[in-house]
């Protein structure tokens, strides 16, 4: 069968590493060091996706604007002492590998900053795999499809042959935004019932779901 895709954009967090617990964690941590109020499990787990100071104006709208920046720095504080024992969601980088040596472009959008998603690659061994990659602090955040417009343009792929794969429905609305089709993944950050507002291709209820789904339609 031809390959319907060529280029396939993947998020970080929630969709090939299980970080949106800890995520979470650290964000409430951080707020709690400065005597904040923190928010709760939901209100946190519904910015991840986001660029750092986006994410915590969406969790914390309540806040001086004054105390961003030092919340931004407890946040990096916590999860920047632990995100190496992070996993990758069991069969993550079997898919990935999969899919290289199939002959796809793979490239990674994130919320992270650059020297957040380097210091995944080289966590995770999976850097030298993707052809090209755009950071929250690089580009606008999600769901502004820059970050998918320039990984298109820099690969040489068309908007009907690019698949976005990612757990928020910031990532749905990006691929929408740039022309693309998208795949859900309902494991992560984001519950199943957001992402299916959004229309994706596909919700996969896990990583297996994923590979047999980009096996057969991909």
């Amino acid at each position: 069968m031809d390959k319907r895709f060529e280029l396939i954009v993947f998020d970080w967090d929630g969709t090939l590493l299980d970080s949106a617990g800890r995520i979470v964690t650290c964000i409430q941590t951080a707020a709690a060091d400065l005597g904040l109020p923190p928010p709760s499990d939901e209100q946190a787990r519904r910015v991840i996706g986001l660029g750092l100071h986006e994410a915590l104006r969406n969790a914390m709208p309540e806040l001086e604007p004054n105390h961003y920046d030092e919340l931004a720095g407890r946040y990096r504080h916590y999860y920047l002492s632990s995100d190496h024992e992070l996993p990758l969601f069991n069969g993550a980088a079997e898919l990935v590998r999969d899919l290289a040596a199939k002959g796809y472009r793979l490239a990674v959008a994130t919320g992270k900053s650059r020297k957040g998603l380097d210091r995944a690659f080289a966590a995770s061994g999976l850097g030298h795999y993707f052809h090209a990659s755009r950071c929250a602090d690089e580009c606008h955040s999600k769901p502004h499809p820059q970050m998918l417009e320039e990984l298109m343009d820099e690969l040489d792929a068309p908007p009907d042959a690019t698949l976005m794969i990612g757990d928020t429905t910031y990532d749905l609305q990006m691929a929408t935004n740039a022309g693309i089709g998208a795949l859900a993944v309902a494991y992560g950050a984001h519950p199943r019932e957001m992402l299916a507002e959004m229309s994706p291709l596909y919700c996969a209820d896990s990583l297996a779901d994923l590979t047999d789904w980009l096996r057969r339609h991909g």
